[in-house]
């Protein structure tokens, strides 16, 4: 597997191994030996999936407690990640992934970032494994428009639900 430094202070983009024949493709998405010989020691303790349709935008969400691991097991989508880590070099800065089953790409995202993902292809699904179980209570919210991060969306008009509108 590949690990790269993205350019946001601590979070990383994994490319994971893949083999592929006249059969198919088989892929190890997480081996928790092979991630901490990478440096990658997050004792992840949920996994979920959210899949969605053609221009849904969803998030930007996050907490000061949990890693998360996301990946894209099918369809693509483009993922933005805000640094709220007070004490990082890369504070309030943000940047974007693609993510998708083609690529394999996985983003490993630390607490105190938000993230949203909006979905470019005609259905995606986001999957992520959490280092902390899962609580909307505990999260803070972002409007993904918000004038402060000035983030650039390919796209005017998103899909969000009540929570993430402008």
């Amino acid at each position: 597997m590949i690990v790269e430094n993205s350019n946001l202070q601590d979070v990383k983009i994994i490319i994971p191994e893949s083999f592929e024949d006249f059969r198919g493709e088989y892929i190890e998405t997480y081996n928790k030996e092979r991630y901490n010989e990478k440096g990658i020691n997050i004792d992840f303790i949920q996994d979920d999936y959210s899949w969605s349709f053609k221009n849904v935008l969803r998030g930007l969400h996050g907490d000061e407690d949990t890693w998360k691991l996301v990946s894209c097991p099918f369809g693509k989508y483009y993922l933005v990640v805000i640094d709220l880590n007070k004490d990082s070099a890369t504070y309030k800065k943000w940047d974007y992934f693609i993510v998708s089953d083609i690529n394999k790409r996985q983003v490993l995202i630390p607490p105190n970032h938000a993230n949203g993902h909006l979905i470019l292809s005609e259905k995606a699904i986001f999957h992520y494994k959490q280092s902390e179980y899962y609580s909307t209570t505990e999260q803070f919210t972002i409007k993904y428009n918000d004038p402060k991060y000035n983030i650039w969306w390919p796209i005017k008009n998103p899909l969000t639900s009540q929570r993430d509108e402008p």
